[in-house]
């Protein structure tokens, strides 16, 4: 398997698992936890299952401490996506939600043409606008649904929180470190962030108080469960190794099967139904990352073919 084909597959893997975030995170809200207790469960779970994976096959925890300021960055930065998502499922239908978050690949293609002045090709544009398109039709948001302005917001900063660390990990001392080690230590710190968001201190008292919350139902530990793999682990895991292997922009871009996840578990799950709209936005979405991963090929091809 060439470099290509693995960061491809490596690619979509963490964007299908990374788009199982509303169908475990939904239930915990439902239950009333709040975005920060269960971002919280997420990531020290994840923490616990990365560490024993690393333990496993024998991998070094150690640092060098150039590195250190840019894992506790990205980490925070990764952590901050994550929070923002979260709390924009509060104002809008978790679907429309997923729609917008991928604005991701766009600002990463920005981010690297402005700080780093890499141009992105024509054919990447049209990759990202037949994404962008085909995202668009997958959406089935009620019509009379007002579209919330706050959870607009907090999406779309979820969105460049995303693509910030998409290019910091490409670009910075992290680009060549082990993916599991960069996951451990983007986990940990990035944990920081929801014990501070959920720790109070009384000045008067001079005592602090942690308000965490723990889910009614029992089985809904499961879902805080498969957070952590899922959409943490495997996700970050597989999106660091195929940032490596293809890139920012392209890594992003594939990005699209994220609301395809969405939909395969609304038909197979909640029996929802595909319509020609939704056929039409798939076989978008697909061509699209089919043209990412062979368009070069078919077009030396096609030149190939005219000089004959």
């Amino acid at each position: 398997m060439n470099v290509k084909v693995k960061g491809v597959t490596l690619g979509s893997i963490a964007a299908a698992s990374y788009g199982l975030n509303p169908l475990f995170a939904l239930p915990l809200y439902a239950d009333g936890m709040t975005a920060d207790s269960m971002l919280f469960y997420r990531y020290v779970f994840a923490i616990l299952m990365m560490g024993a994976m690393m333990l496993v096959q024998g991998k070094s925890f150690r640092l060098r401490r150039r590195q250190l300021l840019s894992l506790a960055l990205m980490g925070l930065i990764f952590s901050a996506s994550s929070l923002l998502l979260f709390l924009s499922y509060q104002y809008m239908d978790a679907g429309i939600a997923s729609t917008i978050l991928f604005a991701y690949p766009l600002l990463v293609a920005l981010i690297m043409w402005i700080v780093f002045h890499e141009r992105a090709s024509l054919l990447t544009w049209l990759c990202i606008l037949m994404a962008f398109v085909g995202i668009a039709l997958l959406y089935r948001g009620k019509p009379d649904a007002p579209l919330s302005m706050i959870g607009v917001v907090l999406v779309l900063l979820s969105s460049l929180s995303y693509a910030i660390y998409i290019v910091g990990v490409n670009r910075s001392v992290l680009k060549k470190m082990d993916s599991s080690t960069l996951t451990f230590w983007a986990l940990l710190f990035g944990s920081f962030l929801y014990v501070i968001r959920l720790t109070s201190i009384d000045i008067d008292t001079a005592s602090f108080s942690f308000a965490l919350q723990t889910p009614n139902n029992p089985w809904l530990w499961g879902n805080l469960v498969c957070l952590a793999l899922f959409p943490t682990i495997i996700s970050l895991v597989t999106m660091n190794l195929s940032i490596h292997y293809i890139g920012s922009t392209s890594a992003a871009i594939l990005g699209a099967l994220e609301p395809i996840t969405a939909l395969i578990i609304g038909v197979f799950v909640f029996g929802e139904t595909l319509t020609p709209r939704i056929c039409f936005g798939i076989l978008l979405v697909l061509s699209a990352v089919t043209l990412l991963v062979a368009g070069k090929k078919l077009l030396s091809l096609l030149k190939v073919k005219n000089e004959k």
